[in-house]
């Protein structure tokens, strides 16, 4: 009889167990459905707040190198079609909660009718007239103002632009590859700093004669921006044709998708599959550095 109680104990506590084992099985459904709202969340930060950006050429030289990485927001001048990740939405005319970016700014901006984007600074706003002569900008009829010419001095490492061309390339950057007493190769670009009737204020590069030295004079249409790199001469930009793989003029107010803030980190494209180099890429100095130009009382 004994023995028939503890059998009957058994069943009693092994039947109750099997619901409860089915009921700790994963809920698939709910994973999905978690996963999909963190990939929603995700998409809705990067389309509405930031995004992170990655410099992939030297148009921005001195201040932003191949392989700085940055914070670009989405808000500061409103939405636009162009401001969701890849552009999914519709064209449409305008802004929502729009604001005209201010003379200095840089900015992230895509031409009419293509996904690529752009990283320029704003030298136009509507209405201005823009005229280059001689490398020498001139705006609304009067020369921005430009310091004097000193030099800028960075290491030279292993990053590449987009197009494969190597850093500092001799036939790009005549007589500024330069190596210093301690054997390793530097760039040496000539420099001038400009400031903008607003007190905006920043550094460009000057090569000397090029193609887009000579420009206008050019009046920035209704809702548009003109956009300059600040290496002058080796940026396609507003002064650029389409065709040369520029804007083609200034870009309509909607094309801008968000203002470049600051920069996150940097590497110098030294990784390889050796782990101890995933640390050793990062150039010092660079991360947390501000993008927006400094301001100086006219």
């Amino acid at each position: 009889m004994s023995k028939d109680v503890a059998l009957n104990a058994g069943e009693e506590q092994t039947g109750p167990t099997e619901p409860a084992a089915r009921r700790a099985g994963t809920d698939w459904w709910a994973e999905l459905r978690g996963l999909l709202w963190l990939i929603l969340a995700v998409l809705g930060f990067h389309s509405l707040i930031a995004k992170p950006f990655y410099i992939p050429s030297e148009s921005m030289l001195p201040g932003l190198l191949v392989g700085d990485r940055l914070v670009v927001t989405k808000y500061p001048y409103g939405y636009s079609y162009i401001t969701p990740t890849f552009h999914i939405l519709p064209f449409m005319k305008g802004r929502l909660f729009g604001r005209m970016p201010e003379r200095g700014d840089i900015v992230i901006a895509s031409p009419p009718g293509s996904e690529e984007d752009y990283i320029k600074r704003v030298i136009g706003l509507p209405g201005d007239t823009i005229e280059v002569r001689d490398g020498v900008v001139i705006l609304n009829g009067k020369a921005v103002q430009r310091g004097p010419l000193h030099y800028v001095t960075t290491p030279i490492d292993q990053v590449r632009t987009v197009e494969g061309g190597e850093t500092c390339a001799p036939d790009q950057y005549p007589g500024a590859r330069v190596t210093r007493r301690d054997g390793k190769p530097y760039c040496r670009l000539p420099v001038i700093t400009e400031t903008l009737p607003n007190g905006a204020q920043y550094d460009t590069v000057e090569l000397g004669d090029s193609s887009a030295d000579f420009f206008g004079p050019y009046q920035v249409p209704a809702g548009h921006v003109f956009l300059m790199g600040d290496n002058r001469d080796r940026s396609a930009d507003s002064r650029v044709p389409v065709a040369g793989r520029g804007l083609g003029g200034a870009i309509p107010w909607e094309n801008v998708g968000g203002r470049a803030e600051l920069i996150t980190f940097s590497v110098d494209g030294s990784a390889t599959w050796n782990p101890l180099t995933w640390f050793t890429q990062f150039r010092s100095g660079r991360a947390g550095t501000s993008l927006h130009p400094k301001r100086v009382t006219r």
